[in-house]
C-alpha cells in the first residue's frame, strides 16, 4: 500500500469519528423546552380537546338531521292480481278472468309539520353549542388552576434552592468552627437535619411540577414526552366584574345559563311540534288493472286525508303539549334559581379575594422584609461570633416559614381568582 492511500484512509477515519461524535453529542443535548403562556393554553385547549369535539359532532349531526326534515316517505309500489278466480272454478263469461293489478302510493306529509320538525332539529344544534361552552369554561378554569399552582411552585422552588444554599453554607461553617470550640455537635447534625428537610420538599415540589405539567399536557392533547415549560414572568390580577348587580348580564354572559335558555326554546319547538299533530296528512293511491280476459282496462284513483282531531288519537300529542308546558316552567325556575345562586356566589367570593389580596400585600411589604432583617442582624453577628448557630437557624426558620406561607396564599388567591373567572366565565 502506497503511502498517499495510509494517508487517505487516517483522514477518512478521523472524519467518521468527528462524525459519530457530533451525532451523539446532539443525541445527548437536552431538547429547549416549548415556553407556553396561559392564552396559548387555552387556545390549544379550545381547538385540540377531545371532549370538546365530541360535542361540535353533536352539532354536526343535528344540522345534518335538519337537512332530511322536509323529506317525503319512499313511494310504494306492488304488482298482483285483481278479482282473479280461484283454480278449478267455472267462468260463465271471458271477464271473470279478473285482471293483473299495478298499484303505486305516495305519503304526502303537512309542510307545516315539516317547518316545525326542521325548526326543531335545528334548535338541538344551539344546545350542544352552549354545552360545549359550559364543559370548556370547565376546561379552562381547571387549566388557569393548573397553571397558576405551576406557576407558585416554581417560585417555591427558587425559595428553597436558596434554602438549600443558605443551610449548606452554615453547614460549613459549623463544621470549620467546631474544631476550634466555636460551636456544637449538635447544631452541625440539627443543621444537617433542616437541609435534608429542605431537599425533601425540593422532591415534593418538584413532584408536583411533573404532575401539573402532565395534567395540562392531557388538557392540551399533548404528548406526554412533548417537553413544556410555563410564563414564569405571568401576573395574575383580581379584576372585579361588573356581573354582580345585574342578573340580566349574568345570564347572558354564563353558558349554563344561555343553554337553559336554549333548552327551553327546544321544548317550546318540541311543543309546537306536537301542536300540529292536530293537522292532518295526505295520501294518493293509483291503481292500473290490465284485463285478463277480454275487458277494457280500468283504473282507480284515490286521496286520503287523515283525521288526527278524531278523539281517540288526539289525546296523545294533547297530553304531550301539557306535559312539555310543566318542563318548561320548571326549566324557567331552574334558571332563576341559577341566577340568584351565582349572584350570592360572586358576591360572596369578592370579600375573601380582597381580604387575601391585603394579607399577601402585609407578607411582601411588612412580615417577610422584617423577618429577613432579623436573620441578616442574627447572621451578622453569628460571623463576627457575637451568636451562635441555633439563632441563626431560628432566625432563617422563621423566615422561610413565612416565605413559604405566603407562597401557600399566593396559590390559594389565584385558584380563588380562578374560581371567580369561572363563575363570571372571563
Amino acid at each position: 500500500m502506497s503511502c498517499a492511500s495510509s494517508v487517505n484512509l487516517t483522514y477518512m477515519k478521523k472524519h467518521n469519528i468527528l462524525i459519530l461524535l457530533s451525532l451523539l453529542v446532539l443525541g445527548l443535548s437536552p431538547v429547549m423546552a416549548q415556553v407556553v403562556t396561559l392564552d396559548s393554553v387555552l387556545a390549544r385547549i379550545d381547538r385540540a380537546n377531545p371532549m370538546l369535539k365530541e360535542y361540535d359532532q353533536r352539532a354536526q349531526a343535528y344540522e345534518a338531521y335538519t337537512g332530511g326534515a322536509k323529506s317525503w316517505m319512499a313511494p310504494m309500489v306492488g304488482a298482483g292480481t285483481f278479482m282473479t278466480p280461484y283454480p278449478g272454478q267455472r267462468l260463465m263469461e271471458e271477464r271473470d278472468k279478473g285482471s293483473v293489478m299495478i298499484s303505486m302510493e305516495q305519503q304526502i306529509p303537512n309542510p307545516a309539520k315539516q317547518r316545525a320538525n326542521q325548526n326543531y332539529l335545528a334548535s338541538r344544534a344551539a344546545v350542544e353549542g352552549e354545552a360545549r361552552a359550559v364543559r370548556f369554561n370547565a376546561l379552562r378554569a381547571e387549566a388557569r388552576t393548573l397553571y397558576y399552582q405551576w406557576l407558585v411552585a416554581t417560585e417555591k422552588m427558587k425559595v428553597l434552592r436558596e434554602n438549600e444554599q443558605t443551610l449548606e453554607l452554615m453547614l460549613k461553617l459549623a463544621r470549620v468552627r467546631y474544631p476550634y470550640n466555636q460551636g456544637s455537635l449538635g447544631n452541625i447534625y440539627k443543621t444537617e437535619g433542616r437541609l435534608l428537610e429542605v431537599q425533601n420538599m425540593l422532591l415534593m415540589t418538584q413532584g408536583d411540577i411533573d404532575e401539573k405539567t402532565f395534567r395540562i399536557k392531557s388538557l392540551m392533547a399533548l404528548p406526554a414526552t412533548t417537553p413544556l415549560q410555563i410564563d414564569t414572568t405571568t401576573e395574575v390580577t383580581f379584576r372585579f366584574s361588573p356581573l354582580l348587580s345585574d342578573t340580566a348580564a349574568i345570564g347572558a354572559q354564563r353558558s349554563d345559563v344561555r343553554q337553559i335558555d336554549k333548552t327551553i326554546q327546544v321544548m317550546q319547538l318540541n311543543q309546537q311540534l306536537q301542536r300540529m299533530q292536530a293537522k292532518p296528512d295526505f295520501k294518493i293511491r293509483f291503481d292500473h288493472m290490465q284485463p285478463i280476459g277480454d275487458m277494457p282496462t280500468q283504473f282507480t284513483a284515490m286521496a286520503m286525508i287523515s283525521i288526527p282531531i278524531a278523539p281517540w288519537s288526539s289525546r296523545m300529542y294533547k297530553a304531550e303539549v301539557k306535559g312539555m308546558h310543566h318542563d318548561i316552567e320548571a326549566m324557567r325556575r331552574q334558571r332563576e334559581a341559577l341566577l340568584i345562586e351565582t349572584q350570592g356566589m360572586l358576591g360572596g367570593m369578592v370579600g375573601p379575594i380582597n381580604n387575601m389580596q391585603r394579607q399577601l400585600t402585609n407578607y411582601a411589604e411588612k412580615i417577610i422584609p422584617a423577618l429577613r432583617k432579623n436573620y441578616e442582624s442574627v447572621l451578622l453577628a453569628y460571623e463576627e461570633n457575637r451568636e451562635q448557630l441555633p439563632a441563626v437557624l431560628d432566625g432563617w426558620e422563621a423566615l422561610s416559614m413565612a416565605q413559604l406561607e405566603y407562597l401557600s396564599k399566593r396559590e390559594s388567591y389565584y385558584i380563588m381568582i380562578a374560581n371567580y373567572e369561572k363563575q363570571v366565565e372571563e
